[in-house]
């Protein structure tokens, strides 16, 4: 009986434990990037000041589709970022410019923290990009510019 509520406790306090560390990587990422990214599909694109972390992650997870390159490659172009490495469309770079590199605003940990988060709350189920110019139908759609899609 003793063994079943440490078990038990030891339960409840891991079930609490990933609770809080989902909150606080949300939380983080409300701090550090929702100042620019949005987590929602926008209703006015024109307010736009970054692209949607949907999106982003719909391209990243197209381009790394395991978590842990997914995660490598965010917490080093937040930090590091160029054209070069940049998974997003081009046309995305020429309406937004290249991210301005955060170190000094956010850490390793922390952006390690949020960009795992992100991995496995983005894109939302069902989200399929933007259907517009350009989009192919099915699951993949875009309007152009994918490295994975050739549009």
């Amino acid at each position: 009986m003793k063994m079943k509520n440490v078990l038990l406790s030891l339960f409840m306090l891991t079930s609490v434990t990933v609770a809080d560390t989902a909150r606080n990587a949300e939380t983080l990422f409300d701090k550090k990037c929702g100042i620019c990214h949005i987590k929602t599909r926008p209703v006015d694109v024109s307010s736009l000041v970054a692209p949607p972390v949907m999106g982003i992650m719909r391209h990243i997870k197209m381009e790394y589709p395991e978590k842990k390159s997914a995660v490598s490659f965010m917490v080093d172009y937040v930090l590091h970022p160029s054209k070069a490495k940049a998974v997003c469309m081009p046309q995305k770079i020429r309406r937004f410019g290249l991210m301005p590199s955060q170190k000094g605003n956010v850490t390793k940990s922390e952006l390690e923290i949020i960009a795992a988060w992100m991995y496995d709350n983005f894109p939302p189920t069902g989200f399929n990009g933007r259907q517009g110019k350009g989009a192919k139908s099915g699951n993949q759609s875009c309007s152009g510019g994918c490295k994975n899609c050739n549009n």
